[in-house]
């Protein structure tokens, strides 16, 4: 077998965050749940855009940006994702490539737009997004390219991805092909009720195709319909060999055949922004992962990573997490 090319290559929706400040009373207003994501349509997408306030427009996607986090990193990364060939699609293919992550999906010239978020802040840092998936949701088959896979040490799937049938048959066909190439598959629960719309589906994928499974206390729980954190742990143990389960301030647990490791979250100065701290949190553990570290290190790592996303706007990087994980002295 051929050495891979990349550390990691993600699939996710290639979407582009729009995100602005808003108070607990404007969410209540419009009927948010907040710190969950709403699908929308492009009808609701336009209007609440037009109530929203003054908002910053950059490059997200859960998968995209833990790809962005692990280029971060020194790794090497690749994405598959589809946009609209609109003004939107190409911010997303400049913004990735820039960062260094290899990125080749064509886009499309007819059907949907490139997909939107609209990520509405609340002063306690938690995000609250709603998401227009426009061109996300029509990723096919077609644009599963066999050898891009192979050329990876592990493939990463973002669930919200798991919610159109045609995006469903790409995820397994994805995996499948990481299976035959003897590579690792990673798995992010991405949501709560992304959990509770697909819950058998995703505990069917994660005991015959999972070797990395990320979720937080609330998305663990709901896979399982457990009443604990701890009850949740304790399952997810006998179904995937490696699951890294963020609690938010009191840090993670890293669960694998050997027992329960805690990490514990890195300080920060200010709590500003929630958005992607759980996809920085496993740009950091797949980095160590793809390099063969040990679930301290690779927690270290995702702690530091998604401590210093909370620290700003934004779901990607303003420093190199290179450097930060070189002066703390976490790769030696």
């Amino acid at each position: 077998m051929s050495e891979p090319r990349f550390d990691v290559l993600g699939i996710g929706n290639a979407i582009v965050d729009i995100l602005a400040h808003c108070d607990d009373a404007f969410l209540e207003a419009q009927g948010l749940p907040k710190g969950h994501m709403k699908l929308i349509g492009a009808e609701e997408v336009d209007r609440l855009y037009g109530e929203m306030g003054p908002a910053v427009e950059m490059s997200g996607g859960s998968a995209a940006n833990s790809m962005a986090g692990l280029a971060s990193f020194g790794g090497k990364a690749a994405f598959i994702g589809r946009v609209a060939d609109d003004q939107f699609g190409r911010v997303f293919t400049h913004d990735i490539r820039s960062i260094g992550v290899a990125y080749d999906t064509p886009a499309v010239k007819n059907g949907a737009p490139t997909a939107r978020c609209l990520v509405l802040v609340t002063p306690d840092g938690e995000r609250t997004m709603n998401t227009f998936l426009g061109a996300s949701v029509e990723l096919g088959n077609g644009e599963i390219n066999p050898q891009a896979i192979a050329d990876a040490k592990i493939l990463y799937l973002e669930g919200y991805l798991y919610d159109p049938p045609e995006a469903q048959a790409a995820f397994h066909e994805a995996a499948d092909h990481a299976k035959a190439a003897g590579r690792k598959v990673a798995l992010s629960l991405s949501d709560s009720f992304c959990v509770e719309r697909h819950r058998q589906a995703f505990l069917s994928f994660i005991r015959s195709h999972v070797d990395i499974l990320f979720a937080n206390e609330d998305e663990i729980r709901a896979l399982y319909e457990a009443d604990s954190f701890e009850a949740a742990a304790t399952a997810i143990a006998t179904d995937c060999p490696l699951a890294a389960l963020t609690r938010g301030a009191e840090g993670s647990v890293i669960v694998s055949k050997d027992g329960e490791a805690v990490v514990p979250a890195e300080p920060i100065d200010k709590l500003v922004d929630t958005t992607g701290a759980g996809d920085l949190y496993a740009a950091g553990f797949l980095f160590g992962q793809a390099r063969g570290l040990s679930a301290a290190t690779c927690g270290a790592l995702a702690s530091m990573a998604a401590a210093e996303i909370l620290s700003h706007i934004g779901a990607r990087p303003e420093k190199e997490l290179s450097a930060l994980a070189a002066r703390r002295n976490i790769l030696s």
